[in-house]
């Protein structure tokens, strides 16, 4: 725990509309060391979603600096931020975007399939992935099969299978009904236990915020206390 694993420094984020300039973030400073499990909270619009995918290297600052394990992110080419996207973080979005003609099992294997890992490799990684999130008997069912809870149990081990030194969530649960949310709340929650993982969730909901270490409040762009 006493590892920093990421440092954001004076982080700004700006978007041009029109002849109008929207400050989404403003001079966000924040420190996650290795193994946490961290709630990034506030209301819509807060900058949350936009803070979150500049930490994972999907999104460029305007401003300010992103380390992780104190490089610098952004002094990196295109091509190396995607290869440090593929092999040090792991995404879960509101929406989990599995491809409709594959399988829960074939749709976990597809990260490592691209990143050249060996068919037989990436399938026994995927289906102990899937076991492992409760999917053990869903291997060759299409998403189109399984419930939201299990789709988004897919999409978890789909993030996991590049063993990740992060995994963020945003908004894991929005679009799932309340016991099935408590479901996967209770999957991260085992997760980070069991695999020491870092853990950063976007989130409205106080009671998956409550299950993690530590809370960020964003406001207006900007860090509250």
């Amino acid at each position: 725990m006493s590892d920093l694993l990421i440092e954001v420094l004076d982080l700004c984020k700006s978007f041009r509309t029109g002849d109008r300039v929207v400050d989404v973030l403003s001079s966000v400073s924040l420190q996650i060391r290795s193994g946490e499990m961290i709630a990034l909270l506030g209301a819509s619009g807060a900058g949350k979603s936009t803070l979150m995918h500049i930490m994972g290297a999907l999104d460029r600052p305007t401003s300010g600096t992103v380390r992780f394990l104190g490089e610098d992110l952004f002094r990196k080419s295109e091509r190396e931020l995607a290869t440090f996207r593929n092999s040090s973080i792991g995404f879960v979005f509101q929406f989990h975007h599995l491809l409709p003609e594959f399988s829960a099992l074939e749709n976990v294997m597809m990260p490592a399939l691209i990143n050249g890992v060996p068919r037989k490799e990436a399938s026994s990684r995927a289906a102990a992935l899937l076991d492992e999130v409760g999917l053990a008997q869903r291997l060759s069912h299409k998403p189109g099969e399984l419930s939201g809870g299990e789709q988004q149990r897919v999409a978890v081990a789909r993030a996991l299978v590049m063993e990740p030194r992060v995994l963020l969530a945003d908004e894991p649960t929005g679009n799932l009904d309340m016991r099935t949310s408590e479901s996967i709340h209770q999957l991260f929650t085992d997760l980070h236990g069991k695999r020491g993982l870092t853990v950063l969730v976007v989130t409205h909901n106080e009671q998956l915020a409550a299950r993690t270490s530590r809370q960020i409040r964003l406001q207006d762009g900007k860090i509250q206390g």
